[in-house]
């Protein structure tokens, strides 16, 4: 991934609707949310959720697709792991995570 490709993609997370509306797609799965819900469920007006929404789509974050009279918005999971890939491509000084490396937030989970 190329750093212009990540300083694109972590700009349009850096605004508070932005990422709420991110995190909403990505529990929603590859079904996705129709723009109008997600204005409803974060409380924002239709027209600035669908420049919210063209900024992540900008940015390769999320893809759209029409259904009937819906624009149905879903997290493009690939580019978000190819983002978190790139953010941990040297964790650990590049050597494969242990079980209690700081990284590994499975281990993490399963203690807490």
């Amino acid at each position: 991934m190329h750093a212009e490709v990540v300083i694109r993609a972590l700009s349009a997370l850096a605004q508070e609707h932005r990422l709420a509306a991110f995190r909403l797609l990505v529990q929603a799965g590859e079904e996705g949310i129709a723009a109008g819900v997600l204005a409803d469920k974060l409380e924002v007006p239709a027209s600035s959720m669908s420049f919210h929404l063209a900024q992540l789509a900008n940015a390769g974050l999320v893809s759209q697709r029409r259904e009937s009279r819906s624009i149905i918005y879903s997290a493009d999971y690939s580019a978000m792991n190819g983002l978190m890939d790139y953010l941990t491509e040297n964790c650990c000084g590049g050597i494969p995570c242990g079980e209690d490396a700081a990284c590994n937030t499975e281990a993490k989970r399963r203690t807490a």
